[in-house]
């Protein structure tokens, strides 16, 4: 049984989609580590990143990670 609010997609058979990386309202309360700036989803890379500095944090398995060491730096 498919739970409210999620749809089902051809592309992944047997799972559910999500147009975000992360639960809805959380990146509102996130800012960067390393400068304090506020934070944007980039689905396709699976990155967060911030608007700032450019860092770009990982998010692997639905979980962001916000480490400086971690991130990628833009070039």
């Amino acid at each position: 049984r498919r739970r409210a609010g999620r749809r089902g997609s051809r592309d992944h058979p047997g799972g559910f989609v999500s147009e975000n990386l992360l639960p809805e309202g959380l990146l509102d309360i996130m800012q960067c580590p390393e400068c304090g700036g506020n934070l944007s989803e980039d689905v396709a890379a699976s990155v967060l990143v911030c608007a700032d500095c450019g860092l770009q944090y990982p998010v692997r398995d639905g979980i962001p990670v916000m480490l400086v060491e971690e991130a990628i730096r833009p070039k």
